[in-house]
């Protein structure tokens, strides 16, 4: 009798067993520390697709994922459990991704809190004892700097709270931060002085000033753009030419769209007369709307006079 084989028989025999429920009720309760049992409502215990939406991760797909409803409030644990039968140095780095994957999948679900994620790498290769450490932080060259960056807060950088005073020392990042600071809240306009003053200073490209101001022009609140980057390219000699390069565009740009409001109150005006013609024939009056593509308002405004 001939032999069949399958491309990975230990993850295909392991998936086998452990996707029967009472079998991996038993394996919690071998490898499950103490801690963790005592929060899992085991009854509840349902096989999760191991397979993530990250495309980058789809090639790496966890062995087994179990979700598990909590003894106390509505929360969910999930148990991810890896099945290896060579070492892998990185295989707690692997752990790690695909236990936040399972998180990001658990929020895609509609849940609004992260779920706790307990990885279990089940290893039964050649090699023994199992060589490598499954503490994630052992996979950085500096494992002391990568536990100060990973069991912090992670750093704020809060621009809302700062005074502009304080911005404004800011060098090269200043013209950005105030701008983002203030572009929802004030009229750019009240900032004259201070974007002037930060021009002045020998530390921005024109490219930069142009993309900044593209910015200011879209997300802000200046009442007058074009005569607000005037003003300002007046008292700007190193950035006077690309500040006048936006405001002509900008001066273009309205140019344009007269001229489209011109043609769409012509393109109106012209509907209307017909209408008008068709209802003193006796057409009535949906018919007429039908006809010339005019709304029931703009309708009523004929025979005002």
């Amino acid at each position: 009798m001939s032999k069949k084989f399958t491309p990975t028989p230990h993850d295909s025999v392991f998936k086998q067993f452990l996707s029967e429920k009472e079998t991996a009720q038993d394996f919690f309760d071998i490898w499950l520390p103490d801690e963790i049992k005592a929060l899992c409502d085991l009854d509840s215990l349902k096989v999760e697709s191991g397979s993530f939406i990250d495309s980058e991760m789809k090639n790496y797909q966890s062995d087994i994922l179990y979700s598990v409803s909590t003894k106390k409030g509505s929360g969910y644990i999930y148990v991810l459990i890896e099945a290896q039968s060579s070492p892998d140095k990185l295989i707690a780095w692997r752990l790690m991704r695909y236990s936040m994957a399972a998180m990001q999948k658990h929020l895609d679900a509609g849940h609004k809190e992260l779920p706790l994620v307990f990885p279990i790498l089940f290893y039964s290769g050649e090699q023994s004892p199992h060589p490598y450490s499954t503490n994630w932080f052992d996979c950085f060259h500096d494992k002391k700097l990568a536990e100060s960056i990973y069991t912090q807060p992670f750093k704020l950088a809060d621009v809302t709270t700062l005074e502009d005073g304080q911005i404004m020392q800011h060098k090269r990042m200043a013209l950005l931060t105030l701008i983002q600071k203030h572009i929802r809240r004030r009229d750019m306009t009240e900032l004259m002085n201070e974007i002037v003053t930060l021009l002045s200073y020998n530390y921005y490209t024109d490219n930069q000033v142009i993309t900044l101001f593209n910015y200011l022009i879209q997300e802000g609140n200046a009442q007058k753009p074009m005569e607000f980057i005037t003003e300002i390219a007046k008292q700007s000699e190193k950035h006077e030419g690309a500040l006048m390069t936006i405001a002509q565009a900008l001066r273009q740009e309205g140019k344009i769209e007269g001229i489209q409001e011109g043609i769409q109150k012509g393109k109106l005006e012209a509907q209307l007369e017909i209408a008008k013609q068709m209802l003193i024939t006796g057409m009535d009056r949906q018919s007429v709307m039908k006809f010339t593509g005019l709304t029931d308002i703009e309708m009523s405004t004929l025979f005002k006079d």
